[in-house]
């Protein structure tokens, strides 16, 4: 955003468990917060802080310098951008469409050239950093794009995170991303792998963490979401059905580039075995379960 619009509006779309406080952390930094999602009842509370709700993506983007989606499957995404009444259809010249869901490299790269044709700046730039991140905005946001929007769009991701990089040209954010989910969906196999063999082996998690998380084997995970694993607690950070739907888009952007990814592949298919369980709306440190069913 350039200075006349450096406070201006955003409108922001998809309200869930990490899109609330985003768009919360945007109007503590003194942003004019437009809102739309799905189910209404989820921006009450933003409505209340002062946002202004819109019954649709269209109307939305009609007032918004910055539009940014944050929405579940890249299907939503070209659905809410693309569509016949979507943000595309009713963005204004020169306006920046941020799209920080996690989705396909060769939808951002359509969404990209779409959006230069009409004369609107695009960015791809996914997130990490889960509802912890988000709440205290210190999410790390990975941006694809041209880099003088990513420049102009700064102060809108400093104001939701805290490791900002730009990544390169449209799509670039997204296989970054990809890059996170990869490393992220091996690291939770070795944390919940690791937690049931404390468990089955006889020994007190806790104590089993004070001694494995500031070592070798420390990670985001075993800090964070290790102490939820012993606690019984399977709140979603990152939902189970999200999981898999990133490591799909990781799978098929892989295969694209001719790239066996063997540990994308196993994660993959435990985090379907554990959905077929009942646990797709769990966090994704819900997979030490199919380690507990095998007692």
């Amino acid at each position: 955003m350039n200075s006349s619009t450096e406070k201006g509006v955003i409108g922001f779309i998809g309200l869930g468990v990490m899109g609330k406080s985003m768009a919360r952390n945007l109007m503590k930094a003194g942003y004019r917060l437009h809102v739309h999602n799905r189910t209404k009842n989820k921006a009450d509370e933003l409505l209340q802080e002062g946002a202004v709700w819109h019954d649709s993506a269209e109307s939305l983007a009609r007032q918004a310098d910055v539009t940014i989606t944050m929405v579940e499957y890249p299907r939503d995404v070209e659905q809410i951008v693309l569509g016949q009444n979507g943000i595309l259809a009713a963005a204004k010249e020169g306006s920046l469409l941020i799209d920080m869901t996690t989705s396909s490299p060769a939808l951002a790269e359509r969404i990209y050239e779409a959006c230069l044709k009409r004369g609107v700046r695009a960015l791809d730039a996914p997130v990490s950093g889960g509802d912890i991140g988000a709440r205290d905005g210190k999410l790390s946001i990975m941006v694809g794009g041209d880099e003088d929007a990513f420049t102009s769009a700064l102060p809108v991701f400093q104001a939701m995170g805290s490791n900002i990089v730009y990544q390169g040209k449209a799509g670039a954010g997204q296989h970054t991303k990809m890059c996170n989910q990869i490393a992220i969906a091996g690291n939770m196999m070795g944390v919940t792998e690791a937690l049931a063999y404390a468990e089955r082996s006889g020994l007190d998690p806790t104590v089993v963490l004070q001694s494995i998380e500031t070592g070798a084997a420390g990670s985001w995970s075993l800090s964070n979401l290790g102490p939820r694993i012993i606690a019984g607690n399977y709140a979603p950070g990152f939902y189970v059905k999200h999981m898999i739907k990133d490591l799909g888009i990781a799978l098929q952007s892989a295969e694209a580039m001719g790239l066996e990814a063997h540990g994308l592949s196993l994660a993959r298919s435990l985090y379907e075995r554990l959905a077929e369980t009942g646990e797709a709306e769990s966090g994704t440190q819900a997979l030490i379960k199919l380690y507990r069913q095998d007692q």
